[in-house]
């Protein structure tokens, strides 16, 4: 449990760091609504593919990548939003994240059910088409941040799979201490 407040701790202003200055409101909140019920189900013991500590491995790695691709795209195209408030519309950043939080519920949770999945992506779905219905971005922009969210953790879960395996970093907490074993 500790290790998810820890977690949310640190995604959260990162992720707010690199968003505009510009509030979106209750999107804010919605990109990360995927995200959030991976560790909700995984702190309610709801068995999931990986234990705490690849799972934050795979989350912190999809959500980071998909933030340094989003972001450097957004620099480097300038496409002024349809609301013409400013020039960083492609691609999406909200769908990149929320693309990105629906595919870890995919890789955690999908063998529970089918509809795990489906679940996950109609809400990534709406939470882009939210961005397209308040003129923030182009259909174009919400299917790169899609995209880039989906391979994002796909490339997450990929050189978690190579370079450590689910059960060789452990990680323990004491009163004042967390503690990290490494398996070689």
């Amino acid at each position: 449990m500790r290790l998810f407040l820890s977690l949310a701790l640190v995604l959260l202003p990162v992720a707010g760091e690199c968003q505009q200055r510009h509030s979106d409101g209750l999107d804010d909140v919605l990109q990360h609504v995927p995200m959030a019920t991976v560790f909700t189900m995984k702190a309610a013991g709801v068995h999931s593919q990986s234990n705490w500590t690849g799972l934050a491995i795979a989350a912190v790695g999809a959500y980071a990548v998909g933030a340094a691709t989003t972001y450097s795209l957004k620099h480097i195209v300038c496409e002024r939003r349809p609301d013409g408030s400013d020039d960083k519309s492609f691609p999406s950043g909200h769908a990149t994240f929320a693309f990105a939080g629906a595919s870890v519920l995919h890789h955690e949770y999908g063998h529970l059910s089918p509809w795990v999945t489906v679940g996950a992506y109609s809400f990534a779905t709406l939470v882009a088409a939210r961005r397209i219905a308040a003129d923030r971005h182009y259909l174009h922009d919400v299917c790169a941040g899609a995209a880039i969210g989906v391979a994002a953790t796909e490339l997450s879960y990929f050189l978690r799979k190579k370079i450590i395996r689910n059960d060789d970093i452990d990680v323990a907490f004491s009163a004042q201490n967390i503690y990290f074993a490494v398996r070689w």
